[in-house]
């Protein structure tokens, strides 16, 4: 699988240890371990809906009619995600189940 490089400035490269002009893959620094450690389906479930431009209202829609206000409890934790929804929303973003449990 080919991973996406980021060329970082001097300052940024240097405290990651790595030289300025060598691309840092994103995937090995300390950042994106943190950020991804904190992530919660919920997280997940937002930024799939989002980076599809998908409203609460027609994500639920595509899911069997969830009501609007579920999605955005699911969000926000407040909601868990089923299995059975874990697996819906998995084959519609074409990621694996584990992302939404």
């Amino acid at each position: 699988m080919n991973r996406p490089t980021v060329q970082l400035s001097a300052a940024t490269s240097t405290t990651m240890g790595q030289s300025p002009s060598e691309p840092a893959n994103i995937f090995e620094t300390d950042w994106y371990r943190d950020i991804k450690s904190k992530m919660t389906p919920g997280d997940n479930l937002r930024i799939y809906r989002e980076n599809r431009d998908l409203t609460l209202a027609k994500l639920g829609e595509m899911l069997g009619n969830v009501p609007r206000q579920h999605i955005s409890n699911m969000e926000r934790g407040v909601r868990s995600i089923s299995l059975k929804t874990a697996r819906k929303l998995a084959a519609l973003f074409k990621v694996s189940p584990e992302k939404f449990i």
